[in-house]
């Protein structure tokens, strides 16, 4: 099948353990299962997904850089990076696709140093506080 539209989805450190990982905080799902669904239902709409994770800051921007020409939207959770990586701020910068912002936590209701974001100013827009959901709302906000 040809897809007419790919959203990529990009997670940053840490949240290759999600489902294992303080589920109090994150859930018991992982992003894999839970990929799984968003990909059920996005194909009806002949989107395809593309999915990748990193604890690595150089090969997340690498990618952002890569997907950029090929997507046309970037979902981001870039975890800890949010609040500490101008090098991940100024590689959306760079690019000219757009860009969500996505935590599953809402950030304002934990400790003060996650209320700070070096990247919402750079991004369409901020998500938070829905859980795996985030996901799926950033992905309509490209859609719709």
């Amino acid at each position: 099948m040809r897809y007419l539209k790919e959203i990529t989805i990009i997670n940053g450190p840490n949240l290759n353990l999600l489902g294992k990982r303080e589920p109090k905080l994150y859930g018991n799902e992982s992003m894999e299962k839970y990929l799984h669904v968003l990909k059920n239902k996005y194909f009806r709409s002949n989107c395809k997904l593309d999915y990748m994770q990193s604890n690595h800051e150089g090969t997340l921007i690498d990618f952002l850089h890569k997907k950029s020409t090929i997507s046309i939207g970037i979902v981001l959770n870039a975890g800890a990076y949010t609040h500490t990586s101008l090098a991940i701020a100024d590689a959306i910068r760079a690019i000219q696709i757009p860009v969500v912002e996505v935590h599953l936590t809402n950030v304002y209701s934990r400790s003060e140093i996650r209320h700070r974001s070096l990247i919402s100013a750079v991004c369409k827009g901020s998500i938070c506080g829905f859980g795996m959901k985030s996901y799926d709302l950033a992905i309509m906000s490209f859609l719709s």
